[in-house]
């Protein structure tokens, strides 16, 4: 069935656990993502970012999304992920995505707020929910520990000003981790979590989840993270799984990456301690 992920939020957050976001590239990754769910008997957002509408339209995603929400039978997330132009945002809306990120993380304060709040008036009268994102979380390859990164990590008083000048559903964070692969663990600033879960009721969630540690991520989502993005993982094991398989034709290769990524989801839902959530709403 296709939700929002605002009363699922809510859940996670009392159960102490995180529902991963796996982001699809194409109908097929998306149709993976959702069995995978489905024969755990747990949720799953599945995300679209902004910047991959080149690989797959937002017609396409919304069409195939929708679908295969309104078959399956866990609750099923369509989500924009991180996006940045307000008219593709409302043309996700007015297609029947039911959640979406406006990313603004890297304007000023201000800049951000103004722009959440647009997105929102008109989001809301829709049904759709919001996801913001204060601080910032930066992106690249191979970062040590992000020594090379432009992440900005998420104040307190930034995240509690915020939520109360834009009345957003979802707020991102930063709190260690960064977009891409990194060389080492990175180092999670727990206290800064911490600080911030306890300061807010809105649910928490984080970007940047691939290679970020299976103990630092099942910590996060013990201690106020209600979501977790994850995708550099995803395609690298389907990339590896076909690397280890060998296949000598074109529909085995679709297979081995397709095993590839169920099994990387399937580990992730149990490192963030996914669990069955009601459905009667």
């Amino acid at each position: 069935m296709l939700v929002t992920s605002k009363e699922l939020f809510k859940q996670a957050q009392e159960k102490n656990c995180a529902i991963p976001a796996p982001n699809f590239i194409d109908v097929e990754s998306m149709k993976c993502h959702v069995e995978t769910a489905e024969k755990l008997d747990v949720p799953v957002i599945i995300a679209l970012a902004e910047s991959h509408i080149e690989l797959i339209s937002l017609e396409e995603a919304a069409l195939n999304g929708k679908y295969l929400a309104e078959q399956a039978s866990i609750p099923v997330v369509l989500h924009l992920d991180h996006g940045m132009t307000p008219s593709i945002i409302k043309k996700a809306i007015d297609l029947g995505f039911s959640s979406v990120m406006i990313d603004a993380s890297q304007d000023d304060f201000e800049t951000n707020v103004k722009k959440t709040k647009e997105i929102i008036a008109y989001a809301h009268p829709k049904g759709v929910v919001v996801e913001a994102e204060i601080g910032h979380v930066g992106s690249g390859v191979n970062y040590e520990n992000h020594a090379q990164t432009d992440s900005k990590y998420t104040t307190v008083e930034d995240a509690k000003n915020f939520i109360k000048a834009t009345g957003v559903d979802s707020l991102a964070i930063s709190i260690g981790t960064a977009h891409g692969m990194y060389k080492g663990v990175p180092e999670i600033n727990f206290e800064r979590l911490k600080e911030i879960a306890e300061a807010v009721d809105t649910p928490l969630v984080l970007h940047g989840g691939s290679s970020s540690g299976d103990a630092n991520l099942k910590r996060c989502g013990l201690e106020g993270i209600a979501k977790i993005n994850i995708f550099s993982d995803l395609v690298n094991a389907a990339m590896k799984n076909i690397q280890q398989q060998n296949p000598d034709n074109y529909l085995d290769v679709k297979q081995a990456a397709n095993i590839g990524m169920k099994d990387c989801l399937t580990h992730y839902f149990d490192v963030f301690e996914t669990q069955k959530l009601k459905t009667n709403f």
